[in-house]
């Protein structure tokens, strides 16, 4: 994952705004009691960090994946439902 891919999860899933202040100020024992700027910063993937912050946020497993990939599930599903 790519820190663009990183920031626009974080931004789908908490608005630009909420995700900047989490990603700068949320410490996560899963990452090593850092934020998770300071584990990126430090060579934790993003994939890692976005995944811890997750689990801490309690974010559904279905929307870890970013909203562009739940839309296209989401369009697939109404299409095999149609026939």
């Amino acid at each position: 994952m790519r820190m663009s891919d990183f920031w626009r999860l974080m931004d789908d899933e908490f608005g630009a705004a909420y995700a900047r202040s989490l990603a700068r100020d949320h410490v996560l024992g899963a990452l090593g009691n850092r934020t998770p700027i300071e584990a990126i910063e430090s060579g934790v993937k993003p994939r890692e960090a976005w995944l811890a912050l997750c689990v801490d946020m309690d974010v559904p497993l279905e929307r870890r994946l970013g909203k562009e990939l739940r839309d296209h599930t989401k369009e697939m599903r109404d299409l095999r439902k149609r026939g």
